[in-house]
Parts: C-alpha cells; structure tokens; sequence
C-alpha cells in the first residue's frame, strides 16, 4: 500500500487526489493522509506562477508534517488577468515523490463578470461563487465550474485530471528520471 499525504482537509480535493491515483495505478492501493498546512501565497493567488509556487509550497510543507510517505500533493486554485480584462481559473497539482516531481495544471476557463469584479474587490473566488450563486461553501462542493457547468464538471473532476497529469511522470519513470 502507498501512502499519500495531501496539504488539504478539503473533501473534493481528497477524492480528486485518490480517483487520480487509482485511475493511474489500478494495480495499487494507497492511504491518504490530509494535513492542513499554509501556502505561502495569497488566500487568492492571482497569476498562473503565484498558483504554482502555492502548490509547491504545500507540497513541500506536508512533507515537513508527515515526512513518512510515498507522495506529498499539494493543490491550489488560482486565477490570472488577461490582457484582454477577463480573468482566467485554474488549478495547479505539485506531487513529490522520493525521485521525483510531478505538475499538472488543471483545464482553464473564465469567470463572469459579476465574479471577476468581486475577486477585483479582494474576494476569494469561492467567497464570489457563495455570494454570485447565494450558495454556501461551493469550494468544498462543485466549485464554480460545477456552478458555472450546472455539474457538466465539477471542481472534483477538473481537479482529477491535474492529478492524473501530475503523475505522468511517476507512470513514465525511466523517461523521467
């Protein structure tokens, strides 16, 4: 049995993480292990780069908490400007292996005005998604892709599959390494 050790409580996140490892590993079972670590960016990282230091950092602190394990997975969401005035969500997954690191960045897609102007403000996007949709704590739910899909994909499923991108080296050792 691997061990993962995931930088969130978040229960989206946790599932995300196990269906992303288990898709990519059939043959394998894994225990998750979920600590609650800071970081290092701002509560609403606002470039593609702050998102990924912010995984990384998370990543890396989970291995400080919990040094014992197979893989350390750090997530964080994120939003970036264009130069065209939208505004762009996304996630980053980091997974640290013994040998290795693995990054995957989740599908992006953009954000409607009434939410980009409550990010604007200094809103976190989950904080804009409760107020926009009058929902309660939709980021630990369907998210606002789940919101803005009507569930065609939820924060989970956008999620797994920068999990699954994240592990594309794992999955390809010898190419990797």
């Amino acid at each position: 049995m691997k061990t993962i050790v995931l930088a969130s409580e978040n229960p989206v996140k946790i599932q995300a993480v196990l269906n992303g490892f288990q898709k990519m590993f059939p043959g394998e079972t894994f225990q998750i292990h979920t600590v609650s670590v800071p970081s290092g960016v701002n509560a609403q990282p606002m470039t593609s780069s702050e998102t990924l230091t912010g995984a990384m950092n998370r990543a890396q602190n989970a291995a400080t908490i919990i040094a014992k394990a197979d893989f350390w997975v750090g997530i964080e969401g994120g939003v970036e400007e264009t130069n065209e005035g939208e505004m762009a969500a996304f996630a980053w997954v980091v997974i640290i292996g013994q040998d290795i690191i693995g990054k995957g960045k989740s599908g992006t897609f953009f954000l409607p005005p009434p939410i980009r102007n409550l990010i604007r403000q200094g809103k976190e996007l989950g904080e804009a998604d409760d107020i926009v949709f009058d929902r309660k704590n939709s980021k630990q739910d369907n998210g606002a892709i789940g919101l803005l899909t009507d569930n065609a994909i939820d924060r989970k499923g956008l999620y797994e599959h920068a999990v699954i991108l994240a592990l594309v080296p794992f999955k390809n050792l010898a190419l990797y390494l």
